[in-house]
């Protein structure tokens, strides 16, 4: 009987280093995945919170065409109708009695 040659120790080596390769790749691939997913999460917050400031920035608006048509719409009472409000002394303040009930 003949004995089993053994391999080059440099085959062996080779071996290794290529196992130690695959695995190497494999936990690069799994932490690329992981840092991914965790960038993924960061840009979907970002866009709730863009939406949350989009919804708010809209009421914002409204609110400051509101305002801006309060004193346009007052602006033109003056102006046109010559509204005015009274001074003090051309003031009335009307009082009920207490036995007066209010009823529809």
């Amino acid at each position: 009987m003949s004995a089993i040659p053994r391999p080059p120790l440099w085959s062996l080596l080779l071996t290794l280093a290529l196992i130690a390769g695959v695995i190497g790749s494999a936990l690069g691939v799994a932490y690329q995945v992981f840092l991914y997913r965790e960038s993924f999460q960061a840009l979907q917050d970002a866009r709730k919170e863009r939406e949350r400031l989009d919804i708010e920035w809209g009421k914002l608006l409204i609110e400051q065409q509101t305002f801006g048509a309060t004193t346009q719409i007052g602006g033109r009472a003056v102006m046109t109708l010559r509204m005015y409000s009274p001074p003090p002394n051309q003031t009335v303040t009307l009082s009920l009695p207490d036995s007066v009930v209010m009823t529809r």
